[in-house]
């Protein structure tokens, strides 16, 4: 992903900066717990589609 991007992407719930996990294709916003997917390379910044993460969950 281009850093360029990350910079200006924010979370839509809390909008609060994501962290990209590259090995797992998402963005990950760590106070809202949640983790959005990119599919071909594109952030899909929907919280229908974004995974709650596990409590036992580390993010980088």
């Amino acid at each position: 992903m281009d850093s360029r991007l990350l910079d200006i992407l924010v979370c839509p719930i809390c909008k609060g900066p994501l962290v990209h996990l590259k090995s797992r294709m998402e963005l990950v916003c760590k106070p809202d717990r949640l983790a959005f997917p990119m599919h071909d390379g594109i952030p899909v910044m929907l919280e229908d589609e974004a995974r709650r993460l596990a409590a036992e969950e580390e993010v980088g």
